[in-house]
């Protein structure tokens, strides 16, 4: 059953409107290694978008650029318009901390959705369903705690000694808030970050690891995402290349109808 209460996802992605910025506050339950969890930022910084009185139309794409640790406590978002038409809008946001610093530099499309001509050429992935896939163990960090993670392809074997050759860094998960979420465009956003880093799969260990730049694409509109009315996803994520510190991701996020909601692409950091 869905939760009747408010959500840890919902008080984590909080914000206050204000006159020119709006504020916002990290959250315990969704902190990664050394500050939130990028998906929870990036669905906060949506979140703000969606509820600004100038916003027309859905997402269409949010650009993240990660620009400095975020600190635990308060921050400040500025949202402006940049350009607007009659079937699109562009956004710039920036989050600022302590003395105006910015930490996070966001850019954003917002899009009305008409009908049209419409094909999926890609294939649904395919997958056993959720319910005969094993969860995931708990982890450390308390942002993946609040997900259910169920592996069908490339589980990363986390704890088991590092691989003495790189491995394959492809893998396909379920997932789903640990407490049901009916899923909408800020979930689809916070999930599109939570596939575990590349590097993790390919060599089999945990290490230094931080998201610089992520890029999420939406292919459906609010009505689309109440038509398919699920908690799940099934995700896929592989990468192309590591080299001098910095891999790429690539992600796909479908519902389990076989429809494609978002697909992601990001550059991180790595220390190995």
């Amino acid at each position: 059953m869905l939760t009747k209460t408010p959500h840890l996802f919902d008080e984590a992605t909080a914000i206050t409107a204000g006159d020119s910025r709006w504020q916002g506050r990290t959250s315990p339950d969704y902190w990664a290694f050394v500050g939130p969890f990028g998906g929870c930022t990036a669905a906060t910084i949506l979140r703000a978008l969606m509820q600004h009185p100038q916003r027309a139309g859905d997402p269409l794409a949010l650009t993240v650029n990660y620009c400095a640790p975020i600190a635990e406590g308060t921050f400040d978002l500025d949202l402006r318009l940049v350009k607007a038409n009659r079937s699109s809008q562009h956004w710039s946001v920036e989050m600022t901390q302590g003395r105006g610093e910015v930490a996070t530099l966001a850019t954003a499309v917002f899009a009305e959705r008409r009908p049209s001509w419409s094909h999926q050429p890609g294939e649904f992935p395919g997958a056993t369903p959720f319910e005969q896939t094993l969860p995931y163990p708990k982890l450390a960090m308390t942002w993946a705690n609040q997900y259910d993670f169920r592996f069908v392809e490339g589980d990363p074997k986390l704890g088991s000694g590092a691989a003495k050759a790189p491995l394959s860094a492809y893998s396909k998960m379920w997932i789903a808030d640990r407490v049901p979420r009916k899923v909408d465009a800020l979930s689809l956003m916070s999930m599109s970050d939570a596939f575990f880093g590349r590097v993790f799969h390919a060599r089999r260990e945990l290490v230094p690891f931080g998201t610089v730049s992520l890029t999420t694409y939406f292919h459906v509109d609010a009505a689309d995402l109440e038509e398919e009315d699920t908690t799940r996803l099934l995700a896929v994520a592989d990468a192309r290349i590591f080299h001098k510190s910095y891999g790429d991701q690539h992600g796909e996020l479908w519902s389990p109808a076989g429809r494609v909601l978002a697909t992601t692409t990001q550059i991180a950091y790595f220390k190995a």
